[in-house]
This record gives C-alpha cells, sequence and structure tokens, in this order.
C-alpha cells in the first residue's frame, strides 16, 4: 500500500486542508468570512444601485417641487376661473371610478375564475386595449362614437341630445377607455388571489353564490380591488392624449396644465402640475399601504 494511499496519510491530509490535487485549501471560517465580506459589498452596491434608480425615478417630482415657490402656487389656486378645470377633473374622475365598478369588475371576476368560454381571446382583448397609445384611443373614438356614427346618432337621439364629443360625457368616455383596462387587470389579479377553496366551502355550508361573492370574495380581494381602482383614479385624472381629440372642452387638470404651457410657457404651468399630483397621487399611495398591510396580516 502506497503512504497516498493509507488511511492515515489520507487523514493527515485532511487535517492540513489539502484537497484531492494536493492544493491547499483556506481554513473554513477564513472561506466563510470572505463570504460575508462579499456579500455585505453586494448588498451595500444594491442599495447604492435601488436608491440611485429610486431617486431617478422621482427626479422629476423632485425638480418640480424645487422650482415652485408659495406665491406661484397661491396665485395659480385663487386666481378667478382657476380651479374650474379642478373641479370638472374630480366630477369626471369620480363618474369614472363609478363606471369601472359596476362594470369591469363582474369582467374581472369572471376573467379571474375562468367562467367566460375562450378566455385567452377575453384577456388578449383587454390587453390590445391596454396597450394602445392613448392619442390612438382618442382618434379611434371618434369613429366609434362620433356624432356622425351610430352610436353617436344614438345619444343624439334621446331627449338630452347627448354628445360624445367636447362635453362632459366625452370626458367621462374618454378617461373610461384609457382607465379601464388597468382596473380590469388589476381587479383580475386580486380576484385571483382568494383561494377557491375558501368560496366553495362558504358555498358548502348554504350560502348562495351571491351572499359568498358578498362576504367572502369581496372582503379578501378588497386591498387588491383598492389598489386597482387607485391606479385607474391616477390613470383616468392624467388622461390626456384621448381627452384632447374628443373632449377638449370642458377641460381638465391635463388640458389646463397644456393650455396654459402654450399661452403663458412652462413657469406657469408647473402650480397645476403640482395639483394634478396632490389630488391624483395620494389615493394610489394610501391603497398601495392598505394592500401591503393586509397581505402581512394574512401571512401572519
Amino acid at each position: 500500500m502506497s503512504w497516498a494511499a493509507s488511511p492515515a496519510a489520507a487523514a493527515g491530509g485532511a487535517a492540513l486542508g489539502d484537497d484531492p490535487s494536493g492544493r491547499r485549501r483556506p481554513p473554513a471560517s477564513a472561506s466563510a468570512a470572505a463570504l460575508r465580506r462579499l456579500s455585505s459589498a453586494s448588498g451595500l452596491a444594491s442599495g447604492l444601485g435601488a436608491l440611485v434608480i429610486w431617486v431617478a425615478l422621482l427626479g422629476p417630482v423632485i425638480a418640480l417641487l424645487t422650482h415652485l415657490s408659495a406665491g406661484e402656487i397661491g396665485s395659480a389656486i385663487t386666481g378667478p376661473g382657476n380651479l374650474d378645470p379642478l373641479v370638472t377633473s374630480l366630477a369626471a374622475g369620480g363618474v369614472t371610478l363609478a363606471v369601472l365598478l359596476v362594470f369591469c369588475t363582474p369582467l374581472a371576476y369572471m376573467l379571474a375564475r375562468g367562467t367566460l368560454p375562450f378566455p385567452r381571446i377575453w384577456e388578449a382583448g383587454v390587453l390590445c386595449s391596454l396597450l394602445l397609445p392613448p392619442l390612438v384611443i382618442g382618434l379611434l373614438l371618434v369613429f366609434f362614437v362620433g356624432p356622425f356614427t351610430p352610436i353617436g346618432e344614438l345619444l343624439n337621439a334621446t331627449p338630452w341630445h347627448l354628445s360624445a364629443t367636447n362635453t362632459f360625457l366625452a370626458l367621462v368616455i374618454a378617461e373610461v377607455y384609457e382607465s379601464a383596462p388597468y382596473y380590469v387587470v388589476g381587479a383580475q389579479a386580486a380576484f385571483a388571489d382568494v383561494e377557491p377553496r375558501i368560496e366553495e366551502q362558504a358555498a358548502l355550508l348554504g350560502d348562495r353564490p351571491r351572499r359568498v361573492f358578498r362576504r367572502v370574495t369581496l372582503p379578501l380581494a378588497a386591498p387588491g380591488l383598492g389598489v386597482a381602482l387607485s391606479v385607474a383614479w391616477a390613470r383616468a385624472m392624467g388622461a390626456f392624449g384621448a381627452v384632447i381629440i374628443i373632449a377638449y372642452h370642458p377641460y381638465g387638470l391635463p388640458l389646463q396644465i397644456y393650455n396654459t404651457l402654450q399661452e403663458t410657457g412652462l413657469a406657469s404651468a408647473l402650480p397645476y402640475a403640482l395639483i394634478l399630483l396632490v389630488v391624483a397621487l395620494p389615493l394610489p399611495l394610501a391603497a398601495f399601504t392598505w394592500s401591503a398591510r393586509a397581505r402581512r396580516r394574512r401571512r401572519g
């Protein structure tokens, strides 16, 4: 038996920290310390990279805040008629959310549960409307609900002689088309997170489907629905591409920003941009906070 093959020699080699190739390995404690240092350095680099990206994403908001003064904001708010577009945007946004809740929530639920025939075709239709550029949506709406289309003529034939161009109704239609796909996708994900087994157990206890939906499904999906609805709210408040085509009047905050920019310059439009952010962002931030807390409670 050779020395290299003897058990004692092998044990001695292991004690000396040699691998089978004859190269000496560093002690285990040194390797662990090196890995910890590498992990710490990698974590630090990742954190710094995330901070850079976060600041870059917030850069436009930071620039907006640094280029505004209290006097400019006050003059923008106190001017005669300057807050009329804000009222218009709030009213149109509220009606838009009501339309989404009533008509799009059932669609999102059926997509999540797969109860519709050919579900991939339904989902593809929602994604196509989501991916359409807003300006294209406005152009297509002219040929869909304009005054010389069958829908436009039907609206004009009503006792109220409604029109889907340059009216409050047109503004709501444009906001619905720009925000509805975002709500449907988010609401579908919220309903999909609810375990069907829980609904089945409630049904086994004697609850009817409507009661199961109201007492079980909706409460569990509520945080996700809140996030989806808040994103749709922000999208509706900032709707511009479709609005400028079919609903130039009465104009809301986005068109007020655009008109002010065209008439008096960039500095005069900044206060209205801040007002739009103040109106559009708090609801999504609150909804995301609520959803995160609900997920933590569910996991706990």
